[in-house]
């Protein structure tokens, strides 16, 4: 829901009005809260955010961007000054964007949490479960993650010649050691079953 008291505006609101990106003010909101599916995070809402930011300036100068294009122009800018950056600006600056100005729109996850409690009103829904399950679920996304980064620098590796394959199966595997009787077991079953089973059982 959109807040419409007067003030100042936010600068997502601002870049967001500027560029006429309609329905991001709506998404952001969605994901965030998980109406439109699983939550996602305020630094990921602000990835997405700057993503959407480059590719208005390309469409703006009448480019049609691939994804894969707005992501890693997106990544380059983002990240340290490097020879990646350095090719994404001269690029950009080729097409006619500028570049200063495309830079100065991006957000931080702040910024997005600012606009998302002040212009949208939006809130988090109450998470009634087991607050075991959550935090199960966050060491299991965690989990995730981790296994999709080393994948990729596997992939990475092996493409540049430094590693012989990529086909090599990656398992993350987290589990909690017993200081009483010394059992190991994976750390999401321990925090669902509330214990080891040498005390549960004793």
């Amino acid at each position: 829901m959109t807040n419409t008291d007067g003030g100042r505006r936010t600068k997502v609101a601002r870049v967001i009005d500027e560029r006429d990106m309609a329905g991001m003010g709506a998404r952001l909101e969605a994901s965030w809260t998980g109406e439109s599916g699983d939550r996602k995070s305020l630094r990921d809402l602000a990835d997405e955010f700057n993503q959407a930011v480059v590719e208005s300036s390309l469409r703006s100068v009448g480019s049609a961007p691939m994804e894969f294009e707005v992501s890693g122009t997106y990544q380059a800018l983002s990240g340290e000054p490097n020879a990646d950056a350095t090719r994404a600006r001269r690029r950009l600056e080729r097409e006619g964007v500028d570049v200063e100005e495309l830079t100065a729109d991006f957000v931080t996850h702040q910024a997005i949490h600012t606009y998302l409690k002040r212009d949208r009103d939006a809130a988090l829904p109450e998470d009634d479960r087991d607050p075991r399950e959550r935090k199960v679920e966050s060491i299991e996304k965690l989990q995730g993650r981790l296994t999709a980064v080393t994948e990729s620098a596997l992939s990475s590796l092996a493409a540049s010649g430094a590693l012989d394959s990529d086909e090599y199966d990656v398992l993350v595997d987290v589990r909690a050691v017993c200081p009483d009787c010394g059992a190991g077991q994976p750390v999401s079953e321990l925090l669902r079953q509330g214990g080891c089973e040498c005390s549960l059982t004793s």
